[in-house]
């Protein structure tokens, strides 16, 4: 699984990285003056190949892979990331969403991690899902009921309503099929029949599923651009990476396409980069992007570290 957790791991922090300079550039702006390669400064004036909270907190969970799962470690270092700068790309936070921000605060108080996040409709943002994609290492082995309750309590550390917990759970779904070597298109299907059929076996709510309609009962890929929002809302998000993956066929192609939507472009792309890298693997990021991201090595070694615990010590 070495590669695997790499071009996940890499492709996250890329995906972040290539969209920080123009976080909250609207849809139009951003279309007169596209993003066509890592540049650096612009919105939080940082060198390029720098990667935000999405890839810090994305390896702070990849970090505490690398030991037994326990909920206390990934907290930990989520709370050692906004107090310590553990795990930024250039020994500062200087992005962190309101919703995670006030969830470290409680768990800092000693709120149990699976009760710290927002558990209300407006907790939804997507701060949860663009750290969540090491998750589908540790599950890889569980069947689907046990996948769904850790990705909730994964979730829940930061943002614990349901809508979060479904958009985890079909983005790691997503990332699993791949891994089992299944084409994009055939997953999204899949999706289409095993997420709705699991949801409801265990009574989830049909009003909270029906937020998925577009993915679960559409064909997001024939969507047009103009309709495919990219604010901070979780479901936003996951419908833009999805749409990002299934209307382009290269790593590069895919997270530049998610950035150009606009707004939120870091997370898009973070978010699109997690399935886009697993999918086209670590040698079709391009090489110019892998030698400008920041803390390159040490996200190899996070990877190995992970691999070894995960797989290696298993055999």
């Amino acid at each position: 699984m070495l590669e695997q957790i790499k071009s996940v791991l890499l492709g996250v922090a890329i995906g972040d990285a290539l969209g920080v300079p123009v976080e909250f550039t609207n849809h139009i702006e951003i279309k007169k003056h596209p993003v066509t390669d890592m540049i650096g400064y612009g919105t939080h004036n940082q060198p390029p190949g720098t990667f935000s909270d999405d890839a810090s907190l994305t390896s702070c969970l990849a970090e505490a892979l690398t030991m037994d799962f326990d909920l206390n470690n990934i907290a930990s270092n989520f709370i050692k990331w906004r107090n310590e700068d553990y795990w930024t790309a250039t020994g500062c936070v200087f992005d962190i969403g309101i919703t995670t921000s006030r969830a470290i605060t409680k768990l800092e108080a000693g709120v149990e991690p699976e009760l710290a996040g927002g558990f209300k409709p407006r907790d939804n943002g997507n701060g949860s899902l663009m750290r969540i994609a090491p998750l589908v290492f540790y599950l890889l082995d569980k069947r689907i009921n046990e996948r769904f309750e850790i990705t909730k309590k994964v979730s829940s550390i930061t943002h614990g309503h349901i809508r979060s917990v479904i958009a985890c759970f079909y983005y790691l779904e997503f990332a699993m099929q791949i891994i089992n070597g299944m084409n994009k298109v055939e997953i999204y299907k899949n999706l289409q029949q095993s997420i709705p059929d699991f949801l409801h076996s265990v009574s989830i709510e049909p009003s909270e599923i029906s937020h998925f309609d577009r993915l679960l009962k559409q064909d997001i890929s024939i969507a047009p651009s103009d309709t495919i929002k990219s604010g901070g809302y979780v479901i936003e998000t996951i419908e833009a990476a999805i749409w990002s993956l299934l209307t382009t066929d290269n790593y590069n192609d895919a997270v530049l396409k998610a950035i150009n939507l606009g707004h939120d472009t870091d997370t898009t792309a973070a978010v699109t980069g997690g399935l886009a890298g697993l999918l086209y693997g670590m040698e079709n990021i391009p090489v110019q992007y892998r030698n400008t991201i920041a803390r390159y090595d040490d996200i190899m070694d996070l990877a190995e570290r992970m691999n070894d615990n995960l797989f290696e010590r298993k055999k």
